[in-house]
């Protein structure tokens, strides 16, 4: 398999930034595929919090078909910096998306890091040309975006840009492929990326029909997970119009819908609205109702549950391909 030999050549110890929820599924992702992991973060209470959180993962890596025992094996905590990143071949950023911190932080990583690492991170919309601001060698940095949370939704967005090394472009790819992730290369880089400019459009609808009190949060989330979650969770959105269109295809979707579709999108522009307190307020009470009363942990469990049954049909044998290759 010429995916995991890249990876077995490439990258076997990765550093992990930052131990909250995205940095927190990445390491229990890699040390289910026998990386050695180093996860890196300065509060006091992170490597507890970091092992609770790993824990609480665990049912869903095995469900997955991945290794769940003896995880800590290769996992280090390293609160100084220059320590955790001198032997990694990749680094994997989960910090706050804020642009000072991520410049700063790259210029102290090249500091320390061996010159062949990779540089990634997980930033949901800073583009790396932004990140790379105090780098000596900017082409070392790449974006691996992924969808929360990564041990479980496969999605990861690479973003490469101008100046990127080919090279670590591919073998990014390649290890994410490897750890059973959906590596997809976007050929440009934009900011927000791709998934989230597509959660931002649909997100921005949301919150404006509970504005104008056209439906709650909860008919809301019905709506979507009764329509267009299962329809693009099987389809996407090109292929369900293309299907839309009867025997003319998305040709037809075309003739019959676009002058409707013109006038949708000008109305959105011709309505700006600013998701100021008040707004912010009336969305929070609806949530506090609505999901309020069970834990994060509680809805993280059920979330996982019904995602993965999502996933074991869309793709049945991906959990046999898995348990497979944790097991060489």
């Amino acid at each position: 398999m010429r995916d995991k030999a890249a990876w077995n050549n490439s990258v076997q110890r990765v550093t992990i930034i930052g131990s909250g929820v995205i940095g927190t599924s990445w390491a229990a992702l890699f040390l289910a595929h026998d990386l050695h992991v180093v996860v890196h973060d300065v509060d006091p209470t992170s490597e507890e919090r970091l092992r609770n959180g790993i824990d609480s993962i665990k049912p869903t890596l095995k469900a997955l078909g991945l290794k769940t025992t003896n995880l800590y094996e290769k996992l280090r905590f390293d609160k100084e910096l220059s320590t955790a990143v001198s032997q990694a071949d990749l680094i994997q950023e989960c910090g706050p998306d804020r642009v000072a911190f991520k410049r700063n932080l790259w210029a102290e990583i090249e500091r320390y890091a061996p010159g062949s690492t990779i540089f990634v991170s997980s930033s949901s919309g800073i583009t790396t040309k932004v990140q790379a601001g105090l780098l000596r060698e900017p082409g070392r940095l790449l974006i691996g975006h992924p969808f929360n949370p990564p041990h479980l939704v496969p999605l990861v967005e690479v973003v490469p840009h101008s100046e990127a090394l080919p090279q670590h472009v591919e073998c990014l790819v390649n290890f994410y492929r490897a750890v059973g992730k959906t590596p997809i290369c976007l050929r440009k880089e934009i900011p927000g990326f791709a998934a989230n400019r597509l959660q931002t459009a649909l997100l921005r609808e949301a919150i404006l029909l509970v504005k104008l009190g056209v439906v709650s949060v909860d008919e809301v989330d019905a709506i979507v997970t009764n329509s267009l979650g299962l329809r693009w969770a099987v389809d996407g959105p090109f292929r369900s119009l293309h299907l839309g269109g009867g025997a003319a295809g998305f040709e037809g979707y075309l003739k019959q819908f676009s002058r409707g579709l013109q006038l949708l999108w000008l109305h959105s522009a011709l309505h700006p609205f600013y998701l100021g307190k008040s707004l912010k307020a009336k969305i929070l009470d609806q949530i506090k109702s609505s999901f309020g009363r069970s834990s994060i942990q509680k809805l993280e469990g059920e979330r996982d549950e019904r995602q993965l049954a999502v996933l074991n049909a869309l793709h049945p044998n991906k959990k046999d391909q898995q348990e497979s290759t944790s097991r060489h």
